[in-house]
């Protein structure tokens, strides 16, 4: 298969360049506006494919595309791309606004193409064991080292990964929603989520003005309580505390799930299987009423 990486940033380049490069049978394609990047990482990898323009990858007649451009361009860049009848990968979030994010969601039905969107921690050994246990209770944490943002970007960059992970380990359909934001000068500071359903409830919290950037994430119910930390670091509780650590030769691109997610969407382009986003809306309208409520 023939498959273009457009955008080439800190986190295409650290975490998902080395699973695709990794990848048999697979014809990759570079693409990114700065030159220098493109020839280093073209030459590192030894990929002959590099191009500057959205054209020029298109023209090459790429199977794929795995979209990690900044955020602002993924609308224009994910329609021309599923307007050519080209199955897309796109990191979180689809578009920063919902009406934006919903009108690609149609267009790839429209197109008959699949249109994946980057929660990665749905795939993340760590938070894919959590989903197997009893969880009434699951709480989730994502801190930043006083870092405090424009409340659409934050949400929609970073604290989407809390939305979108609730919903995952919610046990049930999600029947209550409960918001807190606090914002100072017009930047928010920290965040509450609470989802609710009968007999469960997820809260999720990210602290900007805090004194540490870190993830955890733990989930009880039943006698069983299980807390992972940075997604690597897995405690059990019941009859003492073990402590499990990520293996030393893990990658973190394993530990992460991202590269569980890359191989899920190869797969489904090789099936000719659809892989359809409108999931995903879910979890962009929760992060819309989040902006409505901080502003």
């Amino acid at each position: 298969m023939k498959i273009a990486m457009i955008g080439l940033g800190d986190i295409a380049e650290k975490a998902y360049l080395p699973v695709l490069a990794a990848q048999p049978s697979l014809d990759l394609h570079l693409c990114t506006r700065n030159q220098a990047r493109l020839d280093r990482l073209g030459d590192t990898y030894r990929i002959a494919g590099r191009s500057t323009s959205l054209d020029e990858v298109i023209k090459a007649g790429v199977d794929a595309a795995f979209v990690h451009a900044a955020t602002e361009a993924h609308p224009g860049l994910v329609e021309s791309l599923l307007s050519a009848g080209i199955h897309v990968y796109v990191d979180k979030p689809i578009a920063y606004k919902l009406a934006e994010s919903e009108r690609l969601v149609r267009l790839a039905k429209a197109e008959d193409r699949s249109l994946m969107v980057g929660f990665n921690r749905r795939y993340a050994p760590g938070y894919v064991g959590l989903a197997a246990l009893p969880r009434h209770l699951i709480l989730m944490e994502k801190n930043r080292d006083n870092y405090p943002d424009a409340p659409r970007r934050a949400i929609f960059d970073d604290f989407i990964h809390v939305v979108d992970t609730l919903r995952f380990l919610a046990p049930g359909p999600v029947t209550g929603t409960t918001i807190r934001t606090r914002v100072k000068d017009g930047l928010i500071e920290h965040i509450v989520l609470e989802l609710s359903g009968t007999g469960f409830t997820a809260i999720g919290v990210m602290n900007r003005a805090s004194g540490a950037s870190e993830e955890s994430c733990e989930v009880m119910g039943d006698g069983v309580k299980r807390r992972v930390v940075n997604l690597g670091d897995v405690t059990d509780y019941r009859g003492g505390e073990t402590l499990t650590r990520r293996p030393d030769w893990v990658p973190v691109a394993r530990q992460r799930g991202i590269e569980q997610i890359c191989l899920e969407f190869l797969a489904a382009v090789r099936a000719g299987r659809r892989i359809s986003a409108e999931d995903a809306l879910t979890t962009h309208a929760i992060c819309e009423d989040i902006v409505s409520q901080a502003a």
